[in-house]
């Protein structure tokens, strides 16, 4: 039996899984507060301690894969908030894998990105049901603390990943609102991208430049409590925030499709997508991510889903171990 692991390393929590290579069969699963530990190295030894208290005929680990949220470079990466560096030479003599390229780091969105080839039916919400085509490309996009983009291609006999920086391209107005909002953003930063609007902290920067309009004090503190307040229809200035923030969302993702023809789907990922599900399934967002001109037409075929659960990350960096162990 070979052993996987895979973990999805955040600043907030850290999932960590063993899995049996063939099929995928979780073994033993844990969560843990990343802020509880100095080192990342720490929180694995107590993983592993765990573990083999649970399996105590578990065998040696084949291969690991972490997903983490942040830069990825050299085998190397660092957590800044968590004041984490995290090396694969290192944690694979702290895992006991003899060969070093056997563990691996990626970025959290590479992560996702891999992750959509495991989900099932029941994982997804299908926005356009389009016309998929076999060995096509795929993109997913997402919307949590920041933006992350990422795009797939078909290698002959499977499917490779690859991150951008997408969500640092720049903000788009489409209407008179949106460049106030805009100029807003200009006022505060050197420059505004996409991220500045579509993520969780870009729904408090649309809530804040409402309410700067209006002459109003900021009464939601928080991405989560504006969404729900909007939701609930409790707040007045809550709705129009989302509505502005669903727009630009839309935009785009019609945007990122438009650049990358992903006939084989396109994945809404990120935490804040599973969250405003209602707001996705108005007409008016397939519209507007539509709203492309004369060249509207070539997304009317491609398939649109929204990610329901939340660890496809974790999934991703068991496919990602899996298929280096083939």
């Amino acid at each position: 039996m070979q052993i996987i692991l895979a973990g999805d390393i955040g600043g907030t929590k850290t999932l960590l899984s063993l899995v049996n290579a063939q099929g995928l069969e979780h073994l033993y699963d844990q969560r843990f507060v990343s802020g509880n530990y100095a080192t990342f190295e720490d929180l694995l030894v107590e993983f592993m301690t765990l573990a083999r208290s649970n399996l105590p005929n578990l065998p040696p680990l084949t291969a690991a894969c972490f997903g983490i949220a942040g830069p990825v470079s050299d085998r190397r990466s660092q957590l800044t908030n968590l004041g984490w560096t995290i090396e694969s030479d290192r944690l694979a003599q702290v895992l006991g894998i003899r060969e070093t390229d056997q563990v691996n780091l990626i970025n959290d969105f590479v992560a996702v990105g891999y992750g959509i080839l495991g989900l099932k039916t029941e994982d997804l919400c299908t926005l356009q049901g389009g016309n998929p085509k076999n060995h096509a490309p795929m993109a997913v996009l997402g919307a949590g603390t920041g933006l992350g983009e990422a795009y797939l291609t078909w290698q002959g006999d499977r499917y490779e990943v690859y991150a951008t920086e997408g969500g640092h391209t720049d903000f788009a107005p489409r209407n008179e609102l949106e460049i106030e909002l805009l100029q807003y953003l200009l006022k505060h930063h050197h420059r505004a991208s996409v991220e500045r609007v579509v993520s969780g902290l870009g729904i408090v920067t649309i809530y804040e430049f409402l309410c700067d309009r209006q002459g109003n004090t900021s009464l939601l503190a928080d991405g989560e409590a504006i969404a729900t307040a909007a939701l609930t229809q409790f707040d007045s200035l809550a709705m129009q925030t989302m509505q502005i923030f669903v727009s630009a969302y839309a935009s785009e993702a019609g945007n990122l499709a438009l650049k990358l023809i992903p006939s084989s789907g396109l994945y809404m990922a990120g935490g804040i997508a599973p969250k405003i599900l209602p707001l996705l399934q108005e007409p008016k967002f397939l519209e507007i991510l539509q709203s492309k001109g004369r060249v509207s037409p070539v997304l009317f075929n491609i398939p649109i889903h929204v990610v329901l659960n939340s660890e496809v990350g974790l999934i991703g960096a068991m496919i990602y171990a899996q298929t280096r162990t083939e």
